[in-house]
């Protein structure tokens, strides 16, 4: 028979997928948001930039959620959606000044 492991690594393992769910839920939803805003800022007519940043918005809440989870660790997932998220951020900046 194989032995339980320790209590700290099964601390630690679910530490680590509360951390992936996190990403995955809040920080996708976050980044839909961005991507929904910063359709705006794309030269198309207002209607036309809400519909398409809300499908945007929702694949790109699915890659994220597929990629938190493909991660090596969720450290690198969170950096890279903060990576990812400061262009979109530039460009939802760019969408308000502009309207």
């Amino acid at each position: 028979m194989q032995r339980a492991p320790y209590p700290r690594h099964r601390a630690a393992a679910r530490a680590a997928l509360v951390a992936r769910v996190a990403a995955a839920v809040a920080g996708g939803f976050a980044m839909a948001v961005l991507t929904s805003i910063a359709t705006l800022a794309l030269p198309w007519s207002r209607v036309d930039a809400v519909l398409g940043g809300t499908m945007l918005g929702i694949l790109m809440h699915a890659a994220i959620v597929v990629w938190v989870f493909a991660a090596r660790t969720a450290l690198r997932a969170w950096v890279g959606m903060v990576v990812l998220a400061l262009p979109l951020l530039c460009a939802a900046w760019y969408a308000q000044v502009q309207r």
